[in-house]
């Protein structure tokens, strides 16, 4: 990419406040500090889908703020929300506290949530590097993978002794970084064609749905990473180190795994213009689908075999991290510059639907443990992998 540009600007600052804003020194250890206050496994999907809802209803009211005053207004909202959310954690003894920092964190998510790819897509457009959306969101992404590596080794090893007074340190440690992102995200310049929709808000949603409309295939697309996504990353994420556990890897030693894992999460997104180079983006999607599937039936019958289990981790880190950026690239080319965020949170409005559908059918069935669970988990990634996916020819905005 081009240097010296509104591109290069953003991503490297986004790139920054992603660091800072992903650190939660808790990750490693989440589903540890869930189970010692007193969350079973039905409770935790519980929490994931009251963050659904959070998602659902803030989805639509964010993507228009942003369209109408600009990402960089819209995410520093959302950075502030997330902070305030990670800090109830602290109080979290009952399962209620637990439901409304996940509903409050769900909130905060939608405010980067279409924000981020209308910024960086409207930026590149400035310098005639749109096709390379998938890349610098690799870019952006990468920086997750960076800073895990040292928030998941400190973390699992602060919290050795699952204490109560050491989750507490791991929260506030997580704060104080967090605060940082604050900062960062207002060097975040706007693209002149963001934060100047000044129409009727509810013809912004109807341009926004017309939009979907015009190209029904964004939608197939985006019910495939969703589906796919859920299972493999949203579910299988809460649970991960609790697997490890149970497959007798020691507390210190399960932040090491979930470090190697997001060093191989970097290069894979350092490397995603390279891969779409190499195969096309929709042969990557069908494939990586396919792993998932593969993985969860796997992981239903030999999760405690621990060589198994880390081949899995493998796989689905690979997944979830070249899934989302490919998929961005092909919808971002047809949707339109002056409602780009609005309707991309309309998509996200289907995902958090899907959200609430499949953690809820799940709760239910993860009563009846983790081989019943993961088995549901296939079934949905089977759906999602199945449905068509094709590129779409691009519009002139």
């Amino acid at each position: 990419m081009k240097k010296d540009t509104l591109a290069s600007h953003n991503i490297r600052v986004l790139f920054w406040a992603k660091l800072f804003g992903s650190v939660r020194f808790i990750q490693p250890v989440l589903a540890l500090f869930y189970f010692s206050r007193g969350l079973d496994e039905a409770y935790i999907l519980w929490v994931l889908l009251f963050w659904s809802t959070g998602v659902l209803i803030g989805e639509v009211p964010t993507g228009m703020f942003a369209d109408r005053y600009g990402a960089k207004l819209s995410f520093m909202i959302g950075a502030i929300l997330s902070l305030v959310s990670h800090g109830m954690l602290i109080w979290a003894y009952e399962p209620w506290i637990f439901f409304s920092s996940s509903l409050l964190s769900g909130f905060a998510v939608t405010f980067f949530s279409g924000a981020d790819e209308a910024l960086i897509y409207e930026s590149l457009k400035e310098s005639n590097e749109e096709n390379k959306l998938d890349k610098a969101l690799g870019i952006i992404q990468s920086a997750q993978s960076v800073v895990m590596v040292f928030v998941l080794i400190i973390g699992a090893i602060i919290a050795k002794d699952l204490a109560d007074e050491q989750f507490i340190l791991l929260i506030l440690l997580g704060i104080m970084f967090q605060s940082v992102q604050i900062v960062l995200l207002f060097f975040v310049k706007n693209p002149s064609e963001q934060g100047n929709y000044r129409e009727n808000p509810f013809k912004q949603v109807k341009e926004g749905v017309n939009a979907i409309r015009r190209a029904p295939q964004v939608l197939w697309m985006f019910l495939n990473i969703t589906l796919v996504f859920i299972p493999t990353a949203a579910i299988f994420d809460n649970f991960n180190d609790k697997l490890l556990n149970d497959a007798n890897v020691p507390v210190y030693l399960i932040g090491v795994v979930l470090a190697v894992l997001a060093i191989l999460s970097f290069f894979v997104s350092r490397s995603i213009g390279w891969i779409t180079s190499q195969i096309s983006r929709v042969k990557i999607l069908h494939l990586t689908g396919g792993i998932g599937v593969i993985g969860l039936l796997f992981l239903a019958f030999y999760r405690d075999t621990l060589w198994i289990l880390l081949i899995i981790m493998v796989l689905f880190r690979f997944v979830r991290t070249v899934r989302y950026p490919v998929y961005a690239q092909l919808a971002n080319d047809i949707i339109p510059s002056n409602v780009r965020a609005t309707t991309i949170s309309l998509l996200s409005i289907i995902d958090s639907v899907c959200d609430l559908v499949i953690f809820s059918s799940v709760a239910g069935i993860a009563v009846y443990g983790f081989d019943k669970m993961f088995l549901a988990a296939a079934a949905v990634a089977l759906i999602g992998s199945l449905l068509p996916i094709r590129p779409v020819l691009r519009e002139d905005n």
